[in-house]
């Protein structure tokens, strides 16, 4: 039975490596104190790029908007899409009970080696139990892809989310993309909302799957969440057409 359970965990290990390439490239950082690029592709914009080391931010280094945030946060937490865990690590140096959520197997392997007490490989749509405080930080709420998804996110909101609780998630106005010579905005014809892109990563030889991100004006969230049932409450904006928001049961 031991053998069977290492040999799946080396199965499960060399998949990730293959197709988890932010995973991969947070194991290589973590462990080695340096990484390669990890590439951004998306159909509407030339590549970008993450920079590996960024997502180790310390709490001096990270924007207001994730700074406030984390001052905000009381009682039991969880962290969505925590990536390398330095937002949880920043909670827990402050006493705050909480508990780190990702998709990626690498990503999770390395934060409970970085210390996070709590860590689940986790999807936050198949996520029980109930929590104070939600983030959602570096655009976390992009895990819901599009708007047409929203309702369904605030259906789940309300299993998880604490009487009395609170959901901080950052995102972007992202329309001056579309801006002119002439500075007019034209908005693509071809997506149902101009916030809805699509992505694909690569590291080294790590490809990941293809999926969708929502970037989500103000206004926009705050009229799909009263549909639901929730009030936006704008906490801060950015430098970046960012805000940070709180989200709360009306």
């Amino acid at each position: 039975m031991a053998n069977m359970q290492m040999k799946n965990l080396r199965t499960t290990e060399e998949n990730s490596r293959k197709h988890d390439p932010i995973g991969r490239a947070i194991s290589d950082y973590f462990t080695t104190g340096k990484a390669a690029k990890l590439r951004v592709f998306s159909p509407m914009f030339e590549e970008d790029e993450i920079p590996v080391p960024t997502l180790f931010r310390t709490f001096e280094e990270m924007p207001e908007t994730e700074r406030k945030a984390l001052d905000l946060a009381k009682g039991r937490t969880l962290d969505v899409g925590a990536g390398s865990g330095c937002h949880s690590l920043v909670l827990q140096q402050c006493g705050i009970d909480v508990t780190a959520i990702d998709i990626s197997h690498l990503s999770v392997l390395t934060m409970r080696q970085r210390g996070v007490k709590k860590v689940l490989e986790q999807d936050f749509f198949t996520l029980t139990g109930q929590f104070d405080t939600i983030l959602m930080l570096m655009n976390g709420i992009g895990i819901v892809g599009t708007l047409e998804r929203l309702p369904a996110f605030f259906k789940h909101l309300d299993n998880i989310l604490a009487p009395g609780g609170q959901l901080l998630c950052d995102s972007s106005d992202i329309s001056y993309v579309y801006e002119n010579e002439e500075g007019v905005i034209e908005y693509p014809l071809d997506v149902a909302y101009f916030g809805e892109l699509r992505y694909m990563m690569r590291y080294k030889d790590s490809i990941g799957e293809p999926f969708s991100w929502l970037y989500i004006d103000a206004n926009t969230l705050k009229r799909i969440a009263e549909e639901n049932g929730y009030s936006v409450e704008v906490i801060t904006e950015g430098e970046h057409y960012d805000y940070l928001a709180k989200i709360t049961k009306q």
